[in-house]
């Protein structure tokens, strides 16, 4: 199993969620985040003063797969989040060594 950690843009979520849910994806947790990275803020005016906003609000998507669904899903959320610019975000894939559901006892892929 891998547990894939990505961080999108607030205004693709809604396109992100939608792609997994065509490929049977459902279960996800999602937390409003800041932070940076290449793109180091960004410089914005307001009633004539410049300011530089250098953590940058994202949504954090955390969802477990089975291994033989990673790529479908990594492919899906890259596609579904792309804008083409800088700060379109990071996804970041690790391995799971258990998953139980705590209201059956279930294990491992019989718990996702």
């Amino acid at each position: 199993m891998k547990r894939i950690e990505a961080i999108v843009r607030n205004e693709k979520m809604n396109d992100v969620k939608t792609a997994l849910e065509k490929l049977g994806v459902y279960g996800m947790h999602t937390m409003e985040v800041k932070g940076r990275g290449t793109q180091r803020g960004i410089t914005q005016q307001w009633k004539g003063a410049v300011y530089v906003v250098d953590m940058i609000p994202k949504v954090k998507l955390v969802l477990t797969v089975k291994d033989a669904d990673k790529e479908k899903v990594v492919d899906a959320i890259v596609k579904a989040a792309r804008t083409g610019n800088i700060g379109d975000g990071k996804i970041f894939v690790t391995p799971v060594e258990e998953v139980i559901r705590v209201r059956t006892g279930e294990k491992g892929d019989a718990a996702l």
